[in-house]
């Protein structure tokens, strides 16, 4: 189980990464791009994903991933209950939407390229 906290914790923990609230929303950002994003009520957590790998990640775990809104629907997002996913699969999940926001350059200070290499 994921909790706000862990999220705030290693997003904040990101080069680059700012934590605000924005319209009563905490937003994970880096300059103007947000990659991850909670609701209102902090039950579910929207973040970057491709979009073309999206519906096969929802119809794989309905359970813990859901497509986002109409009007959202055209960025690269998808959404989760962070009660139903495991920290390790979360901090992968973040990392990467982490990394599609920032430069190559920036990505390789947290990652190796050795070991991720399609960055």
């Amino acid at each position: 189980m994921v909790t706000v906290e862990f999220v705030k914790a290693f997003c904040g923990a990101l080069p680059r990464t700012d934590v605000k609230i924005i319209r009563d929303r905490l937003k994970f950002r880096v300059g103007p791009i947000v990659y991850a994003a909670y609701s209102r009520d902090e039950t579910t957590l929207g973040f970057g994903f491709p979009k073309e790998e999206r519906q096969a990640l929802v119809e794989a775990e309905p359970h813990k991933f859901f497509l986002p809104g109409p009007s959202d629907m055209r960025f690269r997002w998808v959404c989760c209950w962070p009660a139903e996913i495991e920290p390790d699969e979360m901090e992968e999940l973040l990392l990467d939407a982490w990394a599609m926001c920032v430069p190559r350059k920036v990505r390789r200070t947290v990652v190796p390229r050795s070991s991720r290499p399609d960055w």
